[in-house]
């Protein structure tokens, strides 16, 4: 490891340390927002580690959110709270393992089209299945689990997501995938087996945001089909981790913090135009900056610097 690589690794720490505080303030506001944004950095996160180098845009993340949520709110009362975020996330790990073998020999707009039509399927069959056999269309999820630890295990699981995320771009497995993004064909070429690195990171994926959606499952206190699944929450995701960009590790925080904080206030303000409005930033920013802005901060970088060299 290289002194910088150290560096940024101690500064990180510190940056953990110091928004683990955040709940002593207690201020219900600051708090509510912090707990959103770590939930929407570790799907973000985790969605850019699969979506970045191999550039497959996945909007599975609200099926695989919704499949921990419910793991949760049906396990309370059988199992201990630490098992059931811990059953979430194999949920989720077998979830993504099923859908990645089935789907991502698929490219371009069929997968995109196979994982939005995901989250919807699994609702449909929760719905059912409540439906039938329950006989209520929602379930109770009450525990004595508070706001400030749901913010401290999601900041838990966003420095779990950063250091595989770190490790991962350091592997074999990193450059195999960043060398599938390039080009797929001549990955094959070279003996790459193309399937079995995106499943990785696919199932790695699935199983942060199964976790997430357990870990916020004790926030929304009854949870239904049509909140748990929630295709907006996927399209969300998208629009944060490529404002920010998908090219580097910490480039979906950058988009997060800012859209989350605008979201709250366009969601107070106009709460029936909100796929609408979705629509339409994922189009500017598609359009404006499609290598979100920290790739655009890195382009004006670059082009400060070669002119600094021609003078």
């Amino acid at each position: 490891m290289s002194r910088r690589e150290s560096a940024w690794l101690v500064a990180a720490a510190a940056a953990f340390v110091l928004l683990a505080c955040l709940p002593l303030l207690r201020h219900g506001y600051l708090l509510s927002m912090g707990v959103s944004i770590a939930m929407y950095t570790v799907l973000a996160t985790s969605w850019a580690m699969f979506s970045g180098p191999t550039h497959y845009i996945s909007l599975a993340t609200a099926a695989f959110y919704g499949i921990g949520t419910y793991v949760v709110a049906g396990g309370l009362g059988s199992l201990p709270y630490p098992v059931l975020v811990a059953l979430a996330g194999a949920a989720g790990a077998v979830a993504a393992l099923l859908v990645g073998v089935a789907t991502l020999r698929l490219s371009g707009v069929y997968f995109v089209i196979f994982t939005l039509g995901l989250a919807e399927l699994v609702r449909q069959i929760v719905t059912w299945v409540q439906n039938n056999f329950t006989g209520s269309r929602g379930m109770y999820v009450l525990t004595e689990i508070t706001e400030p630890i749901i913010y401290w295990e999601l900041l838990a699981l966003a420095a779990a997501a950063y250091l595989i995320g770190w490790r991962v771009v350091r592997s074999r497995l990193g450059f195999a995938l960043r060398i599938i993004g390039n080009d797929e064909t001549v990955a094959a070429h070279v003996g790459i087996h193309a399937a079995s690195c995106k499943l990785i990171l696919f199932v790695i994926s699935g199983i942060f945001a199964a976790m997430v959606g357990a870990v916020m499952a004790p926030r929304y206190t009854y949870i239904e089909p049509s909140t748990a699944f929630a295709a907006e929450l996927s399209f969300q995701v998208v629009i944060m981790a490529l404002l920010g960009g998908v090219h580097r590790l910490w480039g979906p925080l950058v988009g997060v913090i800012p859209f989350a904080i605008l979201w709250e206030l366009i969601a107070a303000r106009f709460p029936t135009q909100t796929v609408l409005l979705l629509g339409i930033a994922f189009l500017l920013i598609v359009y404006l900056i499609p290598n979100g802005v920290v790739g655009r901060l890195e382009q004006i970088v670059q082009a400060a610097r070669r002119r600094a060299t021609r003078v």
